[in-house]
Order: structure tokens, then C-alpha cells, then sequence
């Protein structure tokens, strides 16, 4: 009688039969995820021989929005007082904000605060009796509430910058008590900066077709890239201090708008032969 007859001859052969499509089923996934992996050959492999290259652009551009802050502070006795004067004359200027063609979504409140006034007061030192040789006491000055100061600080956009000299003056007018930080930007900046980009990276380019000709060597790829964008703001007006003064027209700055310059700095990494 052989393994595979009787009962457990059948039972035994089923087993081996199974145990045989499992390993070629094993064997068929392995060659399957080799062949599947002959891709990635090599692509983990750095690049022995490299040349690195620095690329620098520049691109000007005249601005086309403006921005600013303005506050509105006022110091009362009670908060409910302070308050109220302060949302007058912030009601009051945003409303002549809108008057001028300044969107809704360009005006926003970036800053509400409510602080304690105090006020330092020294005490008067007694006179020393007649005669006497002891030292005078001299009791500490305390500071004293004597109210509160109530402020709201707002940022305006300014889409038509030829405007912006003629809203300080106006905003001042109805009653900011502080004007400042204009800056002249790009609403969407990714225009001129790309154009800073391809300026970069042509500039790149150019210098490793030359270096690699003074080597006696051919550029095979890139194996990578950096950049550092900066885009800086060349126009910052010192703060345009105001009185507040709701019953006289301020005379509008004369501003200029000019052009800004963004940059773009790239450093690119090929593989030479």
C-alpha cells in the first residue's frame, strides 16, 4: 500500500495538493511585486558627479492696492462713556469710508481694547515740629483710578490708490486720534512673483550651461531645487498723527505710490558626465 491509498492516503494527497497551489501561488505574488518594483531601480541612487548654480531674479511693479490702520481712543470716567465716544467716531469715519467707494469687506476691526487710566499722585511730607530731631516721614505716593481708555483699531484696503492721500486726510478730519502703517502691495501677488521666478530660475540656467562648457563636462538632470521668494514693501509712511479735529478738513498728503520689487533667489543641483 502506497502513501496516497486508503483513507488517509486520500487525505494525505488533498494536503499536498493544497500545500503545492499555495507555494505557487506565493511564488507568482514574488515575481509579480519584482517585476512591478524594476522601476524603481536606481531611483534612490544620489548622483555621484553635481555642479550647484544660483539663479537671482528680479521684477518691478507698481502697486495695485493700499493699505492703512486708523484707531479711535478716548479716556472717560466710566467704560460706557469711553465707549460710546469711541463707537461714534469709529461709526462716523467708516461710514465716510463707505461713502468713498470703500468696500464693506475691505474695512475690518483688528484690534478692541479697554484698559484702567491711572494717575500717580505723591503724598505731601508734614513739617517736623519746632525743635524736634527726629526724621519726617514722608508717606509713598499711590497710583489712583481716574478712568478708562477705550480704543478700536481698523485696517482699510484701498483699491484705487490715487485715493489713499485723500483718506488720510479724511479720516483724520472725523475724528482717528492715530493714522498709520500705509503700505503699497499687490492684491494677488502670485503674478509678479512668478514672473520673479522665470527670471530666476533662466538666470540659473545660463550659469550652469556656462560653468558646465568652462568644465568640459555635459548637464544630465536636475536632482534638485530650491527657492526663496521675497517680496518686500518699499513704501512704510510714519504714523500720521491727528487732534481729532471733526470741524476741519486735513490738507491730503501727497503721496507716491512708485513701484516695488520682488525677488526671487533659486539654487539648482545637476548631475554632470
Amino acid at each position: 500500500m502506497t502513501l496516497f491509498e486508503g483513507p488517509g492516503g486520500v487525505q494525505f494527497g488533498r494536503a499536498l495538493t493544497t500545500a503545492g497551489w499555495m507555494l505557487v501561488a506565493f511564488l507568482a505574488v514574488g515575481v509579480v511585486t519584482g517585476i512591478l518594483n524594476l522601476r524603481y531601480i536606481g531611483t534612490g541612487v544620489q548622483a555621484s558627479n553635481t555642479i550647484q548654480v544660483t539663479g537671482h531674479g528680479e521684477f518691478l511693479a507698481v502697486p495695485d492696492i493700499a493699505t492703512f490702520t486708523f484707531s479711535v481712543s478716548a479716556t472717560k470716567a466710566t467704560v460706557a462713556d469711553a465707549q460710546t465716544e469711541v463707537t461714534t467716531k469709529a461709526n462716523a469715519i467708516t461710514a465716510y469710508l463707505k461713502a468713498q467707494g470703500i468696500d464693506a469687506k475691505d474695512i475690518k476691526t483688528t484690534d478692541y481694547s479697554i484698559q484702567p487710566h491711572y494717575e500717580y499722585q505723591t503724598a505731601a511730607c508734614p513739617a517736623a515740629a519746632p525743635g524736634s530731631a527726629s526724621a519726617v516721614y514722608c508717606p509713598p505716593g499711590r497710583q489712583t483710578l481716574t478712568g478708562y481708555e477705550v480704543s478700536q483699531t481698523t485696517a482699510i484696503k484701498v483699491r484705487d490708490t490715487a485715493k489713499a492721500g485723500d483718506l488720510l486726510a479724511g479720516v483724520g478730519s472725523k475724528g482717528a486720534t492715530n493714522v498709520s502703517g500705509l503700505n503699497f502691495t499687490f492684491d494677488d501677488p502670485k503674478g509678479p512673483q512668478q514672473e520673479a521666478r522665470e527670471k530666476a530660475i533662466a538666470d540659473a540656467k545660463e550659469k550652469a550651461k556656462a560653468l558646465s562648457k568652462e568644465l568640459g563636462v555635459s548637464l544630465v538632470r536636475i536632482v534638485s531645487f530650491n527657492e526663496n521668494g521675497y517680496s518686500p514693501e518699499p513704501y512704510a509712511a510714519r504714523s500720521y498723527a491727528t487732534g481729532g479735529m471733526d470741524s476741519v478738513k486735513a490738507v491730503a498728503p501727497e503721496i507716491s505710490v512708485g513701484q516695488n520689487k520682488l525677488t526671487n533667489d533659486v539654487t539648482i543641483t545637476y548631475e554632470i558626465r
